[in-house]
């Protein structure tokens, strides 16, 4: 490609890439951000586990099954997890979920207490 034709396909791409840039779907911009920033180590993540997780992000947003739960949902399912646990214990599980928690995903997880006298 002599050096015209390569200027001109420069020109071209640059002309284009507004416009390409400009119909990307929301998924497709927070796939290229969240790529982006798996890439710098920005997450807590090893580089492949975080792109793998990027991309079924991506997937399921595609399909439109990417959303926010509703509150009832994610209160529902949390408590769902407590029938796991031995008879004995399940009131105790609900309680602590109802209750306060500190911490955070980022620091390692969530600290969730209750008291109960004896």
């Amino acid at each position: 490609m002599n050096t015209l034709s390569c200027l001109c396909a420069t020109a071209l791409l640059a002309a284009l890439l507004p416009a390409t840039a400009a119909t990307e779907t929301p998924a497709e911009v927070a796939l290229r951000q969240e790529t982006a920033r798996c890439q710098r180590g920005e997450t807590n993540q090893d580089r492949a586990t975080c792109l793998k997780e990027v991309g079924a992000a991506y997937d399921e947003a595609r399909r439109k099954q990417l959303g926010t739960a509703p509150a009832a949902d994610l209160a529902r399912n949390a408590t769902l997890r407590c029938d796991a646990q031995p008879a004995a214990d399940r009131e105790a599980c609900v309680q602590r979920l109802q209750g306060g928690a500190q911490g955070s995903v980022q620091g390692g997880g969530l600290l969730r207490e209750t008291e109960s006298p004896k």
